[in-house]
């Protein structure tokens, strides 16, 4: 059977993602207990649960704490026909603390003694024996909640046939490094073609913008660097069991050369990859 845990800070998009799988197919259950992860297990293996995709669990800082620090031995101890899937949601402080301020909701953690912004510190802290273990992190601090459903379904849900999943990512550095990247290429370097009035508000998916870069001897290298690089690693990924890796393209602004060889790589590797996608951050 198939188990996916969801967990991460409160604000980050937990019960999206949960409520995405339950779409999907899944047994979902929120604010599981974890030392009732075996339990669960036992009961969803009986047959009447067959046709379920598998099992979806939400666990976050409700748990108590010394269930939390005992995460990893609970989930070695599963069945080893048990295939479990980790993902953890996180996102920037002030965005949870915005996210909250607009919603209005109560920190679980936060209480007349304890202010927000220290009990979001303080749910990090709880929540590192999950976060070290998750093969997938994803940072929703500039996510819709359309978008995180789009990004579980592809990474998460896509196909379960056990190959690794990538996300080709571009994004702008003036807006900060993707926190879930794993590998980052900066392509800083190339000519901008912001500064080319009749390119400015347009974007690297524009032909104008791919004819303007393609026409550079600068850009031909490095696309050829990126690739030389990815061809030689990414294997070897793939064969230590790794089951997601991001590759982030960054530029200045996000709009145009980073945007352009994201496409660029997703375009190539779309036939070496069966599970490869694609994100503008700064599009969206």
């Amino acid at each position: 059977m198939q188990l996916v845990i969801i967990s991460g800070r409160s604000g980050s998009g937990k019960s999206t993602a949960l409520h995405q799988l339950e779409d999907e197919g899944y047994y979902c259950i929120d604010n599981l207990p974890v030392a009732l992860l075996p339990a669960l297990v036992e009961e969803a293996s009986r047959p009447e649960f067959e046709h379920f995709r598998g099992a979806a669990v939400c666990i976050d800082a409700r748990n108590a704490w010394r269930n939390l620090e005992n995460f990893s031995a609970i989930v070695e101890s599963l069945p080893d026909t048990v295939r479990s899937e980790i993902l953890f949601l996180d996102a920037q402080d002030s965005v949870l603390i915005k996210r909250f301020s607009e919603t209005r909701r109560k920190h679980p953690l936060s209480d007349e003694r304890m202010p927000l912004a220290e009990a979001i510190e303080r749910e990090r802290q709880l929540l590192e024996p999950i976060a070290s273990a998750a093969a997938l992190v994803l940072d929703t601090s500039q996510m819709t909640i359309y978008e995180l459903r789009d990004a579980v379904r592809q990474r998460l849900v896509g196909d379960m046939s056990g190959s690794m999943s990538i996300l080709i990512q571009s994004f702008g550095f003036k807006r900060g490094v993707p926190t879930d990247a794993d590998l980052v290429f900066d392509v800083r370097m190339l000519p901008n073609p912001h500064w080319v009035k009749e390119l400015r508000l347009q974007n690297g998916l524009d032909e104008d913008v791919s004819t303007f870069l393609e026409a550079q001897p600068m850009t031909g290298d490095l696309f050829a660097s990126i690739c030389e690089y990815l061809d030689r690693w990414l294997p070897h990924y793939r064969d230590s069991n790794r089951s997601y890796m991001t590759v982030a393209i960054g530029c200045t602004g996000g709009q145009h050369r980073s945007v352009y060889l994201a496409a660029r790589l997703f375009r190539h590797y779309q036939q070496e990859f069966p599970q490869v996608h694609v994100r503008h951050r700064e599009l969206q």
